[in-house]
């Protein structure tokens, strides 16, 4: 299958798609994603765009929260984990949303809200973590790993 983007045609398979049955928080009907990296061909997961294909507009920066944040630990309530086919949280993959400014610093990302994903059955849920220290709006430039480069 092909999809037209603003970066250009992307092609891929009905396997390839990441399904958010509940979609996201704001677009509860759009809920299979292509995630895109960011360096074409290269391993690396720290960065990625997150494509809805039913409409290719919308379009997400994704981060993975380890990169920013080596301590991260999101926790899943059972029905979470029940509901990614799941026992144990570490089994899944986990982005937060970056919201981008002119200033790279200045972006923002939400680490109350992760997306958790479970890599082998290609469902994802976004989470709100209750009880957590984590917000909703972090600056990218109050992470040393960021800054440090």
């Amino acid at each position: 299958m092909t999809i037209q983007t603003d970066y250009g045609a992307v092609e891929y398979s009905p396997q390839d798609l990441i399904t958010f049955s509940d979609g996201i928080f704001g677009f509860p009907k759009l809920i299979h994603y292509l995630l895109l990296r960011m360096n074409e061909g290269e391993d690396d997961d720290s960065l990625l765009l997150m494509l809805s294909v039913e409409d290719p507009n919308v379009v997400f920066v994704l981060i993975n929260p380890f990169f920013l944040c080596a301590d991260y630990s999101p926790s899943l309530a059972p029905q979470e984990l029940a509901c990614l086919d799941v026992t144990d949280s570490g089994e899944l993959s986990y982005y937060v949303i970056c919201v981008v400014r002119d200033d790279y610093l200045e972006n923002t990302v939400n680490l109350k809200c992760p997306l958790a994903i479970n890599p082998h059955t290609r469902r994802g849920i976004q989470l709100i973590l209750e009880n957590s220290s984590y917000d909703y709006c972090h600056r990218l430039g109050d992470f040393p790993s960021v800054i440090e480069g």
